[in-house]
């Protein structure tokens, strides 16, 4: 059953249980002329099997009454029928008195919603909270996935705000990596020095197109593979023609996604990217090897052992130096806590990542982050 905390609580909030307690007490004073407090009214949602929005327990105010509970239950619904245009209806189930309530009644509500400018928002509660989602790939344009993603991510914001916590939207643009280069591969190799200009394409899609195509590339000869390994090595060796294609190519990409943002109503507070983070990372792979957290191989990789918390091994660090994305995630962490002291950070990522970000809780934990163990990974189901 539901209680009514306090008067000032229903006055404030005057929810459709509120209400029914308020005017149910006037009942009892019309029909008894005896007082009953409207905080230890009991009313709760009615049960799908009867007939009515909201039950009026009775079985307290039998002392009141001196009745059965049926007669007291259809005396009060009879009183609240009469004089209250917003009960539309009534039955009596022994001490169970079921109400409808009538369109007055909704009507009302929402006017009073509508005149309420603060309807919904909660006082301060002191809390910073950081929200990542969106977090685009540039080797590819924003899909059907994405879309669902944004508007998952920026709603719980909007929630989160109402409920008085200070929100910082942030999404991690993975803009470096193994994919990314089989994009600037197969342009070099295929495109003849296509731009969205020459083509009249979208940047984002003329690169996704990019990346289609490396896909038959790598499946007509599997050892171009090897070549976009050299290019991600030149990258993380700032090679100045690496470098410069893979700038000319994300611009593009950066265009196109703008243009989707705008269109959803999307915006952040900052935006982080991998190209940045990523050495963030390594340094705290480094400190964590250091610490004796992390372990290095005889191939020169870097893992992490995990089997005491009941996971694997995971790899951060590969043999030839280059990070992956649980390094990034890292490095990202710390640039965050830097940023912003937050008391909570939540991801917005689908399910398929539920095992990497108990990893990485793991992770920032022993690595000293303050949020790290209670991170939330807000898990979704794919489209």
């Amino acid at each position: 059953a539901f209680r009514i905390q306090t008067s000032q609580d229903l006055s404030r909030i005057m929810t459709p249980e509120g209400f029914i307690a308020t005017k149910a007490s006037e009942a009892v004073k019309a029909l008894y002329n005896a007082e009953f407090p409207i905080e230890n009214m009991q009313v709760g949602i009615t049960r799908k099997e009867f007939e009515g929005d909201y039950t009026l327990v009775v079985f307290p105010l039998l002392k009141i009454s001196h009745a059965a509970p049926a007669a007291t239950a259809d005396a009060i619904g009879c009183w609240l029928k009469t004089n209250c245009p917003e009960i539309s209806a009534y039955n009596a189930v022994q001490g169970f008195l079921n109400l409808s309530l009538s369109n007055v009644y909704w009507q009302e509500t929402l006017r009073n919603i509508a005149g309420d400018k603060d309807f919904g928002q909660l006082p301060s509660s002191g809390k910073r909270v950081m929200v990542e989602f969106s977090s685009p790939n540039t080797n590819k344009p924003l899909h059907l996935g994405h879309v669902r993603n944004n508007l998952l991510g920026s709603s719980v914001s909007s929630l989160l705000k109402a409920a008085g916590d200070e929100v910082i939207k942030t999404t991690l643009v993975n803009d470096r990596g193994v994919h990314i280069c089989k994009s600037m591969y197969a342009w070099q190799e295929r495109f003849n020095g296509a731009t969205p200009e020459s083509t009249g394409k979208k940047g984002d899609h003329l690169v996704g197109d990019c990346y289609v195509e490396y896909a038959r590339m790598e499946k007509e000869n599997p050892e171009v593979l090897d070549k976009v390994h050299e290019m991600l090595v030149k990258w993380e060796q700032n090679d100045p023609e690496v470098r410069g294609l893979w700038a000319r190519m994300n611009e593009w990409v950066y265009a196109g996604f703008d243009e989707t943002y705008k269109a959803l109503g999307v915006t952040f507070d900052k935006i982080y990217y991998e190209s940045n983070t990523y050495l963030e990372g390594k340094d705290k792979v480094q400190e964590g090897l250091d610490k004796g957290f992390f372990y290095r191989k005889e191939d020169n990789s870097v893992w992490a052992d995990l089997t005491a918390e009941g996971l694997d091994h995971k790899l951060l660090l590969r043999g030839d130096g280059t990070s992956v994305y649980m390094t990034q995630d890292i490095g990202t962490a710390k640039l965050r806590f830097q940023d912003y002291p937050i008391n909570k950070m939540i991801y917005v990522v689908g399910n398929e990542q539920n095992y990497h970000f108990q990893v990485l809780s793991i992770l920032l934990d022993k690595l000293g982050f303050e949020w790290g163990k209670d991170l939330v990974h807000f898990s979704y189901g794919m489209v």
